[in-house]
């Protein structure tokens, strides 16, 4: 069943994110798939973590995240962030702290700031819930995420 469940979620088209907080001055993040709006009123966001991720205990103590929606060009970084192996990512990214200390890549399509607003444990992950306080929209393409591949969306 879980061999199908997977075939099927990988045929699933989604944007790519890479997730970032801070730890103490350390800047932390991953990349997710798991993303989604929740609310307009107020703006609330989510995202998924594996209870097994290294980065777990980073996210649970920090207050802030940044969902950082990676553009078409991007494709090294979505896979730097996504190898569990790789500990010093953002030694190979540009990146910037926010005006609100957060750790944001350079050249995303998108970056939502976020302040956690719950967690909840589900199965074997937590879904961090977070009201938006910031965002910021370029002109980039977002990539897409289709049966283990990333992609451009198509015009």
């Amino acid at each position: 069943m879980i061999k199908t469940y997977k075939e099927i979620m990988c045929s699933y088209p989604t944007g790519v994110s890479i997730v970032t907080t801070m730890d103490q001055d350390k800047p932390v993040g991953l990349t997710v798939n798991s993303f989604a709006s929740v609310s307009l009123e107020p703006l609330l966001v989510s995202w998924c973590i594996d209870k097994k991720s290294s980065s777990l205990q980073a996210f649970h103590k920090s207050d802030t995240f940044a969902v950082n929606i990676l553009s078409e060009h991007q494709k090294a970084e979505c896979f730097i962030f996504a190898d569990s192996k790789e500990s010093d990512r953002f030694s190979k990214t540009s990146w910037e702290r926010s005006a609100n200390q957060l750790p944001i890549l350079k050249d995303v399509f998108a970056v939502l700031e976020c302040k956690k607003v719950q967690e909840i444990e589900a199965g074997d992950h937590i879904v961090l819930i977070g009201k938006v306080i910031d965002l910021h929209k370029t002109d980039h393409k977002p990539m897409l995420y289709y049966q283990r591949n990333v992609s451009v969306v198509p015009e």
